[in-house]
């Protein structure tokens, strides 16, 4: 068979050409191509070369279709509807989805946010699944890597930054837990007592100094850390029966604190920081992903699913 080359295939004219076999006719066929007759001649002339058949052949009723050309228009139709698949806009329907949405955050940041998605998903999506990843370790390159679909975090990327997106999910002050008959719970939390006490924080990565520890050294102070742990979950635990303390985003405090045993006081007005907001964090090569917008208005709610805040600066959940 003879071997096309599709770089000299001029692909507008496959338009015209099933138009024309639908047609059976130049005059009609530019008529529903809203182009005149001759540019429809000279494009039937050039499909006659590339195939090398005439196409249409002429009889007493006009033209029929020659054995080609029949041959042809089934395909024809196909290939070009999915030309149109290819080029048009992709659609995403939850209805019948089965996707697989993977995020990497911390467990309570996973009780937080993600509840709302899951009661969407069992409402719209009943085919898909969410899978949480909440081990300890660097989310964000799991999130470079392709391995999770998003990260829920306080945290920014350490690289990468240009390409990963990111939408605000809430905005919290740093307090402080404790349990509710700890020696320090009456009294204003001064630097001195705060410093002089017993503490533990919650690290997402496992490593390295905490935000808290930084800012202590600015003072020229140090404080004694018993425990770290990469679990929100644990702190109660770890307090219960304990003097520490914990230093965590007020929105994950008062979670924990709604039984009454463990209390939260401000911190000493020298270790206030800034507002700390957590984000959900996504990569560019899915910012347009239907699935992904998706996602992203269930946990965004009323911003466009398109917008995202470029990352900049050193925030951190982990104190």
């Amino acid at each position: 068979m003879h071997k096309l080359n599709l770089r000299k295939v001029d692909l507008n004219l496959l338009v015209i050409l099933e138009v024309l076999l639908d047609e059976r006719h130049v005059t009609r066929a530019a008529e529903r191509l809203d182009m005149s007759q001759p540019a429809v001649s000279r494009a039937l002339q050039r499909l006659r070369e590339t195939f090398d058949d005439p196409l249409l052949v002429k009889s007493i009723h006009g033209y029929d279709l020659s054995a080609r050309a029949e041959e042809l228009l089934p395909a024809l139709k196909s290939v070009l509807q999915d030309l149109g698949q290819l080029v048009g806009q992709p659609v995403f329907d939850p209805a019948v989805s089965a996707d697989l949405v993977k995020v990497a955050c911390l467990d309570l940041e996973g009780a937080l946010f993600l509840p709302r998605l899951l009661v969407t998903m069992r409402r719209e999506a009943r085919q898909m699944q969410l899978d949480i990843h909440s081990q300890p370790g660097d989310h964000f390159m799991l999130l470079q890597q392709g391995d999770v679909d998003f990260v829920i975090s306080g945290l920014s990327p350490p690289q990468g930054e240009g390409q990963i997106n990111r939408s605000p999910l809430a905005t919290t002050q740093v307090v402080c837990v404790m349990r509710h008959d700890h020696p320090l719970a009456g009294p204003e939390l001064t630097l001195d007592a705060y410093v002089s006490a017993s503490h533990g924080y919650v690290s997402m990565t496992g490593r390295g100094a905490s935000v808290m520890d930084q800012r202590l050294r600015g003072y020229g102070l140090q404080r004694q850390v018993v425990v770290r742990t990469n679990s929100f979950l644990t702190v109660p635990e770890f307090c219960a029966d304990t003097d520490l303390l914990f230093a965590l985003p007020q929105i994950v405090a008062e979670r924990l604190t709604r039984d009454g045993q463990l209390i939260m006081k401000p911190l000493p007005s020298e270790l206030v920081e800034r507002e700390l907001r957590f984000y959900l964090y996504w990569h560019q090569r899915n910012h347009r992903a239907p699935m992904h917008r998706w996602v992203r208005q269930q946990l965004v709610p009323g911003r466009d699913s398109a917008e995202a805040d470029t990352t900049a600066g050193a925030e951190s959940s982990g104190r």
